[in-house]
């Protein structure tokens, strides 16, 4: 019958909804094992995509817990540079910087450290009073060094040192002495264990802090290597780094200054997350397309094994628009199905991965809308051969080959 009669001629898109799903009832285990296949890729996706979103949520989330006011100044050495001072000036930076609140010069040393017979390989800081406030440290017991303690032997230890120096069993204590090169030192704090801040060049946990003029006891030729600042809760920070560059500039002419603040970071940890998500759902789109390839070899079988039904069909009046509708709802079908089921599935399996890690569940915008969605395009597209071939059948030849 021509293809161009009325489509009121022909049965309602509801007739060949059912007869879609009772064709599918029919063929049984193919049909389980082809929605299986969309499944395995739409879950694919939907957890891949999930586990990237909370994985970057996450990093996220510990980062602005860091601090989000903190402004990291390095300087990066090249050869012939001028060397840098041993000590800074923080209040004429705060005074020059008035968005500023709190400025600690940083310089490192890695040396080992004695104490009772116990020795230890740990990174010597030098600062000042105002690192305490800027990354937040919190002390175990004793006290943080002080505006006054500049020109004493004074020492503030990790938590992870003071528990490898611990001497038969007897935990280090304040008053407790350290050798250091030539040096004695004094624990006058010991520090509570510290998350790891990637804005700041230092692990508190495996250092001992000292006054950073102190640090000329143990190094012959001690240069601040970086600057923490911390600025007003309300400072624009964009604008205080650019005047904080500008005065560090002057001041170490000759020396290229370097100014971090977490927005950069986050800005970059936001491209690297979404290059990411990009990886696992293309990883999630392979799968998807090994599903679509068993949707048509079904579809096919199908076709083959239905060429009587499909002749008597046309012989009765079915147009191949019809055909194809059929055969077309059939593979819409299965992938519905497989979509939903897989979605489920890739929610649960994101969710308990989120879970085993110890990371809050966030769920992708775009994970359930492109992974069900994706599914049902993958299966019409290979599933749109096999209707189009069952729809150009002849019903005199499809009769005789049956």
């Amino acid at each position: 019958m021509p293809e161009s009669m009325d489509s009121s001629h022909g049965p309602s898109f509801v007739q060949m909804l059912a007869e879609s799903i009772d064709s599918l009832r029919l063929l049984g285990r193919r049909s389980v094992l082809a929605l299986l296949g969309i499944a395995i890729g739409s879950a694919a996706i939907v957890a891949l995509l999930n586990i990237g979103h909370s994985a970057a949520e996450e990093m996220m989330r510990m980062f602005k817990g860091m601090g989000t006011d903190i402004l990291v100044v390095n300087f990066p050495a090249k050869p012939g540079d001028r060397p840098l001072p041993a000590t800074l000036d923080t209040s004429a930076v705060r005074r020059n910087v008035p968005a500023l609140t709190y400025v600690a010069p940083i310089s490192l040393n890695g040396m080992t450290v004695r104490h009772a017979g116990r020795t230890a390989n740990t990174t010597v800081v030098g600062t000042t009073s105002g690192l305490r406030s800027i990354i937040g440290l919190r002390l175990a017991s004793g006290r943080f060094l002080s505006d006054f303690d500049h020109k004493s032997t004074f020492a503030v230890i990790g938590a992870q040192i003071a528990h490898d120096l611990e001497a038969n069993g007897q935990p280090i204590k304040v008053g407790d002495r350290l050798q250091m090169g030539n040096y004695v030192f004094e624990v006058i704090g010991i520090a509570q264990s510290l998350q790891a801040n990637s804005l700041i060049p230092i692990d508190v946990n495996q250092s001992i802090i000292i006054p950073i003029e102190g640090l000329r006891r143990v190094h012959p030729l001690p240069a601040i290597s970086g600057i923490v600042a911390k600025a007003l809760p309300l400072a624009n920070l964009a604008a205080t780094a650019d005047i904080l560059h500008r005065y560090l500039a002057g001041l170490f002419v000759g020396r290229e200054v370097n100014v971090q603040i977490p927005q950069q970071l986050l800005d970059g940890l936001k491209r690297q997350s979404d290059t990411f998500s990009y990886l696992l759902a293309g990883l999630g789109g392979i799968s998807l397309l090994v599903g679509g390839v068993g949707v048509m070899n079904v579809m096919l079988m199908n076709v083959a094994e239905r060429r009587r039904e499909i002749g008597l069909r046309m012989a009765l009046g079915a147009r191949p628009r019809d055909i194809r509708m059929l055969f077309l709802l059939e593979a819409a079908n299965l992938a519905l199905a497989g979509a939903l089921l897989g979605a489920v599935f890739g929610l649960a399996a994101a969710y308990a991965f989120t879970r085993f890690s110890g990371w809050t569940f966030s769920l992708a915008p775009l994970a359930l809308p492109l992974g069900i969605g994706s599914s049902l395009i993958i299966a019409l597209f290979f599933g749109l051969y096999p209707a189009m071939a069952a729809a150009q059948l002849q019903p005199v030849q499809a009769l005789r080959d049956a």
